[in-house]
């Protein structure tokens, strides 16, 4: 290009100067033409544009002829650059069996020339390598399944090749590519398969449960988590002897042992084994039964084993009082290999109590080499060998148990009450009593009594019967007892028990004859001790003698009152009561402190009289005068005058005597004396001889007071005159 002003004549006068982005480096200006010059070759992808100053001078002195002007240089694009895939190269997945036009991925391309100037940035797309699997869209770049159903199993792995143009793909155009690898994912479309239809195994016979037998595989061509398996036994043929389990790194199937091989039952076990895909697709059920099964048989060898015992442990109950070397028992072992060995026995002794037992090694009886205590070990507990005679290595143990029992020392006997009674009016049949029986021999649980009359007796009027439940009735035989003819009865009963030996005893029950009300009570049995009839209540008996006690206890009380008012009383007059009243300010020893004196004593007149001459005799004729009472009559005078000189000397004595309250009480005696309007308040004279009583009445409220009628009747009957005589 080139800079001119108006004034420049041509005559060199106007001189150009150039300043601003790259002038003097990229460009150059002629200082008389004003032609601008460029350097080096201009890139418009690194800078699309400059902005430069000119301006015109004078050549002489310098001085600017005009003002600065500012212009700028564009740079103008050609396709210079090609499309270029700044990520390749690329890497995408796309799951197998997919349809046609499954999205796998998109691409771009950049190119550096100016998309605004003509066609260098406009790109198309194209394949070049990966027909006819795949495709490319050419304006977006995006890239599709072309064939439908693609197969993992056949080829996994493609390489697509994606190229780039410019120019809109018009010849000339500029092109860059990029590769894309493309894996097809897997997806659970195939199912298992055994590589052949039957396995063969072999397991020894003497393997542990739960041992591994074998393994066995199956083959999926699918791979990850597609590829699981899950192995199981088919119900049914063989293959309740062994399981099977999935190994879950190798994918194999580990046949396990489940119960225990005997060569000499069964040699060989035929079962199938099925394996089938862990996790399902539901879109690929259509091809169908993704499992497969095999056959399995297993081959069991034979092993030289120890002796077998019948049994896994015995028990053996042997009495204390077993002689020595009787058999208490037996053990047997056998060789089930097909040599069928003879086997030998022997105790394994490990403690010296073992010591008390023995065994023939050839037909394995156990019996007692020592005597057996009970008290000193009721149980043994002996560990008997068998052992091959072709091969002593090979050996086997049982344990034996053996129960001391106890012997039977003691006979049992009936339990109390040993004496019944029967009724006047009793049937024949009727159980009148039931008996039982205890032991004193071990164990007390789960012991069995039998009762039976003796058979060398034969009783016609009553018999045994055994319930069966340890218990037994006595039961009449005839009717029609009296008990004026014969007032009792001896029944003997025998009770036995089921002990080894069996032991007897023969217990007496006496039975006496009552006559009894119309329900069975007894009404009289001669004042005999009467047992209560069959059948009643612990209740109901205890409320019967509770109501004969209090009755006995009304009864004594009667006749002791009925006494004391037959005795003359202290004093004639109500009023003349004495009360002694003692008074302690600390806890004593209750009624033990009265021993100082008799309150009874005060209450009659011929006590205080004989007390007084007892402790008075040397106080001489004036105590003596003042005690002389007339009994039959006595006046309330004398009496007071008695009593008062009584209550001096008891409390005399009981300042001097040994018997006197401790130091700290205060014993102190009181009279109520004469003229109280409300009369005495003192129940000594409750009681009165004032009349009396007829008790011929109890008679009538029945047969059961008949006894206390009588005994009251005939106290009555009694002259008070020779009660005092004997007194």
């Amino acid at each position: 290009m080139q800079l001119h002003t108006d004034l420049d004549r041509g005559d060199s006068e106007v001189k150009y100067t150039l300043s601003g982005e790259g002038a003097g480096t990229i460009f150059t200006i002629d200082p008389t033409t004003g032609d601008i010059h460029a350097l080096m070759g201009l890139d418009r992808e690194e800078k699309s544009y400059y902005t430069l100053r000119a301006q015109a001078v004078d050549m002489h002195t310098g001085k600017p002829l005009e003002p600065e002007s500012e212009f700028i240089i564009k740079v103008q694009d050609i396709n210079d650059n090609e499309p270029k895939f700044l990520e390749g190269p690329y890497t995408a997945s796309v799951p197998e069996m997919s349809p046609g036009g499954t999205f796998v991925m998109q691409v771009t391309a950049t190119d550096a020339d100016d998309p605004t100037y003509g066609n260098s940035a406009r790109i198309v797309y194209s394949i070049l390598h990966g027909q006819p699997y795949f495709s490319v869209d050419s304006k977006t770049g995006v890239i599709r399944t072309a064939l439908p159903n693609m197969d993992r199993e056949t080829k996994e792995l493609y390489q697509v090749l994606i190229q780039a143009k410019d120019m809109g793909g018009q010849l000339g155009g500029l092109a860059g590519t990029t590769t894309i690898n493309i894996t097809l994912s897997d997806v659970n479309d195939n199912p298992p398969r055994f590589s052949k239809s039957i396995f063969h195994l072999r397991v020894p016979e003497s393997s542990s449960v739960g041992s591994a037998v074998g393994k066995i595989r199956a083959h999926d061509l699918d791979s990850g988590k597609n590829a699981e398996m899950e192995y199981s036994i088919v119900p049914g043929d063989e293959g309740h002897m062994f399981d099977i389990v999935t190994n879950e790194h190798s994918q194999e199937g580990i046949i396990v042992l489940r119960k225990h091989l005997d060569y000499e039952n069964k040699k060989s076990y035929i079962f199938k084994v099925e394996a089938s895909n862990a996790h399902l697709d539901p879109r690929f059920l259509h091809l169908g039964p993704f499992k497969d099964t095999a056959t399995v048989k297993v081959n069991v060898l034979d092993v030289d084993e120890a002796p077998v015992f019948t049994k896994t442990s015995y028990t053996i109950d042997v009495y204390e009082d077993t002689p020595l070397g009787t058999i208490v028992g037996s053990v047997t072992a056998q060789d089930l290999d097909s040599s069928s060995s003879a086997v030998r026995y022997s105790i394994e002794w490990k403690r010296s109590v073992d010591s008390c037992f023995d065994i023939d090694s050839v037909e394995g009886t156990i019996s007692t080499n020592d005597l057996l205590d009970t008290e000193s070990n009721r149980q043994h507990n002996i560990t008997i060998v068998a052992t091959q005679v072709n091969n002593p290595l090979l050996s086997s143990i049982v344990t034996v148990t053996v129960n001391v029992l106890d012997v039977n020392e003691f006979p049992p006997e009936l339990d109390i009450p040993f004496d019944t009674f029967v009724c006047e009016n009793a049937k024949v049949g009727q159980v009148i009593q039931t008996v039982s029986a205890t032991d004193k021999d071990l164990p007390a649980v789960g012991q069995r009594f039998f009762f039976k009359s003796p058979r060398e007796i034969r009783n016609r009027n009553f018999t045994v019967r055994d319930f069966g439940n340890n218990t037994a009735g006595i039961v009449t035989k005839r009717a029609g007892f009296q008990r004026h003819i014969q007032e009792y009865y001896v029944l003997p009963v025998v009770v036995e028990d089921s002990g080894y030996p069996a032991q007897s005893s023969t217990g007496t029950l006496t039975v006496r004859v009552c006559a009894c009300e119309t329900d069975s009570w007894p009404m009289a049995c001669r004042a005999e001790a009467v047992f209560l009839p069959v059948g009643l209540s612990t209740g109901a008996a205890m409320a019967i003698l509770l109501c004969m006690l209090i009755l006995l206890v009304i009864v004594l009380l009667y006749v002791g009152l009925r006494r004391q008012k037959k005795k003359e009383t202290l004093m004639s007059s109500k009023e003349d009561i004495q009360d002694n009243v003692i008074h302690y300010d600390e806890e004593g020893g209750g009624e033990e402190d009265t021993r100082a004196f008799d309150l009874g004593t005060l209450r009659h007149t011929r006590a205080v009289k004989e007390n007084m001459l007892r402790r008075g005799k040397g106080s001489g004729s004036e105590v003596n005068a003042k005690t002389e009472i007339n009994e039959s009559n006595p006046t309330a005078e004398s009496s007071a005058e008695v009593i008062r000189d009584y209550i001096h000397q008891c409390l005399q004595e009981s300042h001097l005597g040994f018997s006197a309250p401790p130091f700290d009480s205060l014993a102190t005696y009181a009279y109520e004396g004469d003229g109280s309007v409300a009369e005495s308040l003192s129940s000594i004279e409750s009681w009165t001889a004032d009349g009396v009583d007829d008790f011929k009445y109890l008679s009538e409220w029945g047969f059961p007071f008949d006894t206390l009628a009588g005994i009251l009747h005939q106290d009555q009957a009694v002259p008070p005159t020779a009660e005092l005589e004997e007194s």
